[in-house]
């Protein structure tokens, strides 16, 4: 069976499971569509969560940042599991006390306010759209190359996928669809890990692998990815680039912008109890971890075999490249789909790969006759170029195609249903039309959803960067407008409606503002110095990733500044908030 009817083959059973899933668990009231019916236990929770917050980014993206950025592709390791943890012991379980469905409706009540709703509605619809249009890249990357359609033709089949879990099933269809992608993706992730370090260094545990002995060499994997990219004038793989505040920033950026995310946060009101909320957390860093563990190998790995791939003889020397007339098959698929590319600068036929900016490697490439590095490998495809690289089987390379979907889709239905629920339960049932019945409020949910699901498709085509780095950006809007007003909700009785509005407010305006002005609008009028050296001038050396910190900073002291002159909130609500932190002794007891 040809590579292509295999993919075909696994990716049609994976979809057919998770429609199947679906419909067998097909939403039957607002209950059931917005957090599965508070019936969900914590092991399935776990899963469910693990898969709603792997999205593309992790599966695909992360390995690849990681495989390039070495040493400084650590961030996203440390801020996206860090933030997890701060999730679920700072807020999940209070949120879940609170027992409503929406974050929104949380902050209209705290702030005993539907202004304050309808800004973190705002707030979300900003964070969840700008996320799924990196999910929906992926979703067209691992179309266009595996099932070799065009990637309009992929968005709308993924699209078409996610309308049916997501529109008929709700929160109910998308927790139990989730658990089979959450199988399906850390299965397509680990075993290929585990075979290509078999190859490498004998060692078939990934992340033993990663400091084990590479075959026949007598280095270890991160002494040999060293000694080869310096070689090609690259900067040493273990060791940064970034400077410390922006890593810090970065880091705290996603950390604090895991805690914000609506919805990973919602995934806490769908089971029964508080303590179930704990948990299901509990269980799903257990399963992210298995993912999160091994992707610094694989991204190391990658990152060797492209290099051994293109550079077959000595590394860095003049005739030490691969002739274009004899590329690998996995070079001439790729290539296909543009997110490989080899431009011949020098005519010799041969494919160049260094660092051109370095400029004491370009004297030295310069008396070889090379005129710039003639190959650009897009970042988004090392975990999915990653087997074929390889020569792993042809199943194997199926099996990561299902997975890639599985993380994209899985992330993007859970996204969808935020939006949703948005729409229908916090803006038309919680403001415009309260007496609204349930039927009435479930249709405008999957109406709302049916839209979402629209909008969110052409986001894909265009999305502002590689699946982690929009990813991130996401991750800063959260950061920036609603955690801090989850954070003073429930822990700072005097914050109220005022200092809530204008801080979420400002911190979205903020980071929006500058994420926009350095990716979007700058880099279209921004001549040379300027455009060419975007680092010097980012405010105290923090970059667009990281901006969200100085967001959320803004949001407190705003927050804080503007609640001092106003009254401060009812005595009621400043009760709901004790009760919040406080547990009864049956909940305790429990």
């Amino acid at each position: 069976m040809s590579l292509k009817a295999l993919t075909y083959l696994v990716v049609g059973m994976s979809f057919a499971l998770y429609i199947g899933i679906a419909l067998w668990s097909r939403a039957k009231n607002t209950g059931d569509f917005y957090i599965a019916g508070k019936g969900v236990s914590p092991i399935a929770n776990g899963m469910a969560t693990a898969a709603d917050w792997m999205s593309a980014a992790s599966f695909i993206s992360m390995a690849g940042l990681i495989a390039f950025l070495g040493y400084d592709g650590s961030v996203y390791l440390m801020g996206w599991t860090g933030g997890y943890v701060l999730l679920a012991l700072l807020l999940a379980p209070y949120l879940r006390k609170f027992g409503k469905f929406t974050v929104p409706e949380f902050i209209g009540e705290r702030y005993y306010s539907k202004a304050a709703r309808v800004v973190a509605v705002i707030c979300l619809i900003f964070i969840s759209f700008t996320y799924v249009a990196g999910q929906m890249r992926g979703v067209g990357i691992v179309f266009s190359r595996f099932l070799e359609v065009n990637v309009t033709v992929g968005l709308i089949v993924g699209m078409a996928v996610v309308f049916t879990y997501a529109v008929l099933g709700g929160m109910k269809g998308i927790t139990y669809t989730q658990v089979a992608q959450y199988c399906v993706l850390i299965f397509a992730y680990t075993v290929p890990a585990v075979f290509i370090a078999i190859q490498l260094t004998g060692n078939p545990v990934p992340q033993l692998a990663f400091g084990s002995e590479v075959l026949g060499t007598g280095s270890t994997l991160l002494d040999k990815l060293d000694d080869i990219v310096t070689s090609l004038g690259f900067t040493q793989y273990t060791t940064g680039t970034k400077s410390k505040i922006d890593v810090f920033c970065i880091t705290m950026a996603l950390m604090v912008g895991t805690a914000g995310l609506p919805h990973v946060i919602v995934r806490f009101f769908t089971v029964p109890k508080v303590k179930d909320a704990r948990i299901s957390a509990g269980y799903a860093l257990l399963f992210i971890a298995i993912l999160y563990t091994a992707a610094p190998a694989v991204g190391a790995m990658a990152r060797l075999n492209l290099i051994h791939t293109v550079q077959p003889g000595d590394v860095g020397a003049a005739d030490g490249n691969l002739e274009y007339a004899n590329r690998p098959g996995w070079f001439d698929t790729w290539q296909q789909t543009g997110l490989v590319t080899f431009d011949d600068k020098n005519g010799d036929g041969r494919i160049q790969y260094y660092n051109d900016r370095n400029a004491n490697f370009a004297l030295q490439a310069e008396r070889f006759g090379w005129q710039g590095n003639e190959l650009e490998v897009d970042r988004d495809i090392m975990v999915l170029a990653n087997p074929e690289i390889a020569g792993l089987p042809d199943w194997v390379i199926a099996l990561v195609a299902a997975g890639g979907i599985a993380a994209a889709l899985s992330t993007a239905a859970g996204l969808l249903l935020v939006i949703s629920a948005a729409v229908s339960h916090d803006l038309v049932k919680g403001i415009i039309r309260p007496s609204m019945s349930d039927k009435h409020e479930l249709l405008v949910g999957r109406i709302a959803a049916a839209f979402a699901i629209l909008v969110a498709g052409y986001l894909g085509f265009d999305p502002p960067g590689w699946v982690a780095q929009v990813v991130a950006f996401a991750f800063g809007l959260a950061a920036a407008s609603l955690f801090p007003a989850i954070l003073l909700g429930i822990f700072f009785k005097r914050i109220n409606k005022q200092g809530a509005i204008a801080g979420m407010l400002a911190g979205l305006v903020f980071t929006y503002g500058y994420i926009e002005f350095f990716k979007g609008l700058f880099l279209k009028w921004a001549g040379a110095p300027w455009g060419e050296n975007l680092a010097s001038n980012w405010l105290f050396g923090i970059s667009p990733e990281g901006i969200g910190v100085v967001g959320m900073g803004i949001n407190f002291a705003v927050a804080t500044g503007v609640s001092l002159f106003f009254p401060p909130p009812p005595a009621a609500v400043q009760k709901m908030v004790e009760d919040i932190r406080v547990p009864t002794s049956r909940e305790a007891a429990a």
